[in-house]
């Protein structure tokens, strides 16, 4: 206990706790209707300084706006286009988002890039679009099983690092390392190592200050030692999001 205590005293207290569940292609309205009957009494016992945030399908953000309204739950979308609007058939806008009151947007998943030929160049354009309609753009960086085994973590994430951030406002963003190996594999990246990846992230920052989450098949049973990690911010969550209890406990680590 004492450990845990002094390694959370040496996180800066400017820097915010943000746990994110991403929901991915899952949940109808009504699906998410039930899950938050199960979720929301859950925050009564969660602390005021961590952002809870469900990132969701785009069918469910309109009801779901709804029923968060005055919650400790922000909306988040998992995509936003460049433009603000135009001829751009299966994208969403800024606008669209913000309008029903979105807060939070997922740029540059590791699922986006991999099956949707999402690009740094792309990636670029969606977080400035995020920002520049007042959304807060989470930003997913992420290595390979190969790039991991070859001995390219650093210098790929550095790459997109550099790329990705281009004229973003670092005031306004949150960053997820998810490496893509430990992605709905059940694999999950050792604390330690993950911790030395996000301080990695973080040295290449202009602003020390950006919180920096750890994604990749997290487990309620993990969350304590992941969030006692003194670079650790936060979590980004896929399959563990879709159960209330399961995504509760993540909430509510100690």
């Amino acid at each position: 206990m004492h450990l845990v205590a002094l390694l959370f005293l040496t996180k800066s207290p400017v820097r915010k706790i943000v746990i994110a569940g991403n929901w991915k292609m899952f949940k109808t309205q009504a699906e998410s209707l039930e899950f938050l009957k199960g979720f929301l009494p859950s925050l009564d016992q969660t602390p005021q300084d961590r952002e809870v945030v469900l990132c969701v399908p785009f069918t469910n953000l309109n009801v779901l706006s709804k029923n968060l309204h005055g919650s400790r739950v922000q909306l988040g979308a998992q995509n936003v286009h460049w433009e603000g609007s135009g001829a751009y058939t299966g994208e969403i806008s800024g606008p669209m988002l913000t309008e029903i009151g979105v807060r939070y947007v997922i740029v540059g998943h590791s699922e986006r890039r991999q099956y949707f030929g999402e690009t740094d160049y792309t990636v670029n354009l969606r977080l400035k679009a995020a920002q520049r309609f007042g959304l807060t753009p989470i930003l997913c960086v992420g290595e390979t099983k190969q790039q991991r085994d070859t001995g390219e973590t650093e210098s790929l994430i550095s790459t997109q690092l550099e790329k990705d951030l281009v004229d973003i406002d670092q005031e306004n963003l949150v960053i997820a390392y998810e490496p893509i190996w430990a992605i709905g594999t059940g694999d999950t990246c050792e604390c330690k190592e993950a911790n030395r990846v996000i301080g990695l992230i973080r040295s290449q920052l202009n602003n020390p200050d950006v919180p920096i989450q750890y994604g990749g098949s997290v487990k309620p049973n993990l969350i304590d030692k992941i969030m006692a990690e003194p670079e650790i911010d936060g979590v980004l969550v896929g399959g563990a999001s879709l159960e209330p209890a399961s995504f509760a406990r993540l909430v509510n680590y100690r």
